[in-house]
């Protein structure tokens, strides 16, 4: 049940009539404040800090025309990243994007390793390696940030992955030509090898005829002088012949000196008449059979001249087919040698497929994580913790009545009133918070290690937001508990902690650091987190502010309270006199 005080009604009608139309506009006010909150999901993307590390080392290559060329591709990935969309890219050392990560300055480190153009190198040799880029993130600072940043490294590692796996392939292209070149000098090779076998052939067969002429002459003279002994003959019949001719001749001669009309003398010259005859046809004889022999011969010695001339017509296309022959082979050779050393080799099947998965996917990103936090329910209940209780403290002033009016007009102090009130919120918030701490660690899974330090910011943020709460109630009466509504709908759309708060509209980044919830939230966060105890010990004294300040503005709207009570009866006294 509300106590209501007597006060000047006038001044009172238009916090009425405001408070109808924020109760109104309410719903208006958290979707139109979570649509601007929200804006372009693009463009915030492009507002979160991110670190780049570029430690590559430039390499040298021998191109296939002997040149020199430069590779840096480590230069190349960050031009590629810095002139795209995604993050505000800020290229530093190694050193400083580690401070800048403890400090909450970037939400994550990209670097490219030193050997990264060395690995991209290595994909056209027979030993190719995977280039890896690595990701760093605070978890402590932000838990979507690192799911984001892997989204947008693997994006990113794939677009250009596949931008060096096409290059392999055209490299392999161009290797393939040059393989086609020296299959096709082989094949040169091979025409002329096969032309000079052609001619080999023809000049076996050249060989071949010259021979059997060669071997028919050389048995027509075999035959030829097989008549030679004719020739033996006849000579020496004609030897026999012309000796007994000159037997005769000589037996006749003195004779003939003699007389030669003698009848004797006759029948001698008759027998050397028969002799010469018989020389005559021996002689012809001779002569027949000498002619034979010699023809033969001649025959012969013309076979063998043919033969021996058709060996030396062969023998010349023989030697020009043994040269073909021979330069087709080394030709061949060559093209097949240089074919061979352009075919990329493995020496197993599976390095084979290692290099075939290394091509496909040239470039891998690893992803490490500081402070992390493994569930993701723990850390959305960071973020529902703070929220769960200042809905909490809203409800118990719902159900708790404002300081009566005996106690208003009684002569205890105003920090006594606030007191009798505020202990009795407070006993309902801290049970509130001690439910909500045995939530998060026996159903999300906390580790009871960090119960002390949960509980106690559990039972910090309830006492300030009770407090809160009570002045709000205290300085606008039923009022305030719509205003109350209207700060959760900007709170739920300006803290940071579980998202970038870089991601959210310039306005709301503006208004964040003012408003409760963010240090309820960066404090729980940083504590389930791990994260730097400086963040969590900020957040508690910025709630021990907030608790200390509202305990002191309420004291001082009681006081006006207790003030316009004591108008208003003095009001209504006087109002009962006149009548």
């Amino acid at each position: 049940m509300s106590t209501s005080y007597p006060t000047a009604i006038p001044r009172r009608r238009w916090l009425t009539f405001i408070g109808f139309v924020a109760v109104a506009v309410l719903p208006l006010a958290f979707t139109g404040l979570f649509v601007a909150a929200a804006g372009d999901g693009e463009s915030a993307i492009d507002n979160i800090p991110v670190a780049l590390v570029n430690n590559d080392e430039l390499q040298t290559t021998t191109t296939p025309e002997g040149e020199e060329q430069i590779v840096f591709a480590g230069r190349q990935l960050v031009t590629e990243l810095t002139g795209a969309d995604g993050f505000e890219w800020t290229i530093t050392n190694s050193s400083d994007a580690e401070d800048a990560l403890a400090r909450g300055d970037v939400y994550a480190i990209l670097t490219v390793p030193t050997e990264f153009s060395e690995s991209i190198l290595s994909l056209s040799t027979d030993a190719p390696s995977q280039a890896q880029i690595s990701i760093r993130t605070d978890d402590s600072h932000s838990y979507f940030t690192g799911s984001v940043a892997q989204v947008v490294g693997q994006s990113m590692t794939d677009t250009f992955g596949r931008a060096i796996t096409s290059q392999y392939i055209d490299g392999i292209y161009a290797s393939v030509g040059e393989l086609g070149g020296a299959l096709s000098d082989a094949a040169d090779g091979a025409t002329q090898l096969a032309d000079g076998a052609t001619d080999l052939s023809t000049g076996l067969t050249s060989y071949t005829e010259g021979v059997d002429s060669l071997s028919s002459g050389l048995a027509d003279l075999n035959y030829g002088a097989s008549n030679l002994s004719g020739l033996t003959t006849g000579v020496s019949e004609y030897t026999a012949g012309v000796s007994q001719l000159a037997s005769t001749l000589a037996a006749i001669n003195p004779a003939i000196q003699a007389q030669i009309t003698d009848p004797q003398l006759k029948g001698t010259l008759q027998a050397v008449v028969d002799g010469l005859n018989q020389a005559s046809t021996g002689g012809g004889t001779l002569k027949t059979q000498t002619a034979d022999a010699v023809g033969g011969i001649q025959y012969g010695i013309s076979q063998s001249a043919s033969g021996a001339s058709q060996l030396a017509e062969g023998s010349g296309p023989l030697t020009t087919g043994a040269k073909e022959l021979t330069s087709g082979a080394k030709e061949l050779s060559t093209g097949l040698s240089e074919g061979a050393a352009l075919v990329p080799t493995a020496d197993d099947a599976t390095d084979s497929t290692t290099n075939a998965e290394i091509v496909a996917e040239p470039i891998t990103l690893s992803v490490t994580t500081d402070n992390e936090v493994s569930e993701p329910a723990q850390a959305i209940a960071t973020f529902f913790i703070p929220l769960g209780l200042w809905l909490g403290a809203l409800a118990v002033f719902l159900v708790l009545t404002l300081p009566s009016y005996r106690s208003l007009s009684s002569t205890a102090r105003n920090g006594r009133i606030v007191a009798a009130t505020l202990i009795r919120a407070s006993v309902v918030t801290v049970v509130q918070a001690v439910l909500l701490v045995l939530l998060l660690h026996v159903v999300v899974g906390v580790d009871w290690a960090l119960a002390p330090a949960t509980a106690g910011f559990a039972l910090l943020m309830a006492l300030a937001f009770a407090a809160f709460h009570y002045f709000l109630i205290a300085a606008l009466g039923r009022g305030g508990l719509v205003i109350s509504l209207f700060l959760l709908a900007i709170q739920l759309t300006s803290t940071g902690g579980v998202y970038p708060i870089e991601a959210l509209a310039a306005p709301f980044q503006a208004v964040s650091p003012f408003l409760p919830l963010t240090y309820a939230v960066e404090g729980m966060y940083t504590i389930l987190s791990g994260g730097s105890p400086q963040s969590a010990i900020t957040a508690a004294f910025a709630l021990l502010a907030l608790g200390v300040v509202s305990v002191a503005l309420s004291v001082f709207a009681v006081k006006r309270i207790r003030k316009s009570a004591a108008t208003g009866a003095i009001l209504s006294a006087a109002d009962s006199r006149a009548l």
